[in-house]
């Protein structure tokens, strides 16, 4: 199977990194894993995790926060560690994920200026071609964000905002996670199990829309 890479910044929503890992794992994959100086002190206050100055304790955390079973698929680095296999185009990581993406991270992949491992695994999917998923977290979004998000998706990035639905009548907040992870798994082609697909749970006259398509 592959090895993808998940770098994670200080937007909020550390919720859709954590389930990420953890059914890319599920799916048979191995994961390697970075964190900003910013996404840690973030891990810190949603998660009760803390990875110390740009993760460097991050590999020492990783049993307590994913449990030892998932861990022991998981890689981590130090955001400084550009010495890191992801770093490298030889690496064949199979995939790039900024998970969630803050709009710095963002900005800077977009214009080539990489300041640590994360964006530097990033500037590597882009530039070997392979595929780079984009998951900002952030809102209302400037004209500044948005032409960024349009100038990585010219680039050839997939932008997949951390924005639930609620059409499958989500009844806890692992519900709304596990949607926009499950979207974020289509995208990457990782086979799941999270929720049913639309036509595959209630008929759709229950939910309001007609036969022809057509809202009620």
């Amino acid at each position: 199977m592959g090895r993808f890479f998940i770098g994670i910044t200080g937007a909020s929503g550390h919720a859709y990194s954590t389930a990420l890992v953890r059914e890319l794992v599920r799916a048979g994959h191995d994961v390697d894993l970075s964190v900003t100086d910013a996404g840690a002190k973030v891990m810190a206050h949603e998660l009760g995790i803390d990875p110390g100055p740009g993760g460097e304790g991050l590999a020492d955390c990783l049993g307590e926060w994913l449990g030892e079973e998932i861990a022991s698929s998981v890689r981590a680095f130090p955001s400084a560690a550009v010495e890191s296999p992801a770093a490298s185009g030889t690496a064949l990581t199979q995939a790039v994920i900024l998970a969630p993406c803050s709009m710095g991270t963002l900005a800077r992949v977009t214009h080539g200026f990489s300041s640590n491992l994360v964006e530097r695994a990033a500037d590597v999917a882009l530039k070997e071609g392979r595929p780079l998923l984009v998951m900002p977290r952030e809102t209302p979004l400037s004209e500044v964000h948005l032409a960024n998000m349009l100038a990585l998706a010219r680039m050839g990035a997939s932008i997949l905002p951390c924005t639930p639905g609620f059409y499958q009548h989500p009844k806890t907040l692992e519900d709304l996670v596990q949607f926009v992870v499950a979207k974020a798994l289509d995208r990457l082609g990782v086979e799941h199990g999270l929720g049913a697909r639309w036509g595959e749970s209630e008929p759709q006259e229950e939910m309001g829309i007609e036969a022809k398509g057509g809202a009620r």
